[in-house]
């Protein structure tokens, strides 16, 4: 299966979207919306912003890993 690096990522907050290349050898656990400044983390159950705000979700859980970086689904700070 083929995994793909780019998600375009949105703030729940204002709105704003960017596309944005997804590591595949670290895990993106907050993320700064450059429009409002909002600092995004992991919904609970999710691993990573990109699984919770983007279109597209982390390169480890396309792959069926079922684990971004081989956390627990539970990596809320």
């Amino acid at each position: 299966m083929a995994v793909t690096l780019d998600s375009t990522i949105t703030c729940p907050q204002c709105g704003f979207s960017r596309s944005e290349r997804m590591p595949t050898d670290a895990c993106v656990w907050f993320w700064e919306c450059p429009d409002c400044g909002v600092l995004l983390k992991p919904k609970p159950g999710d691993c990573c912003v990109f699984c919770s705000y983007a279109d597209t979700p982390c390169p480890p859980i396309q792959a069926g890993d079922g684990d971004c970086c081989g956390t627990s689904s539970e990596v809320n700070p």
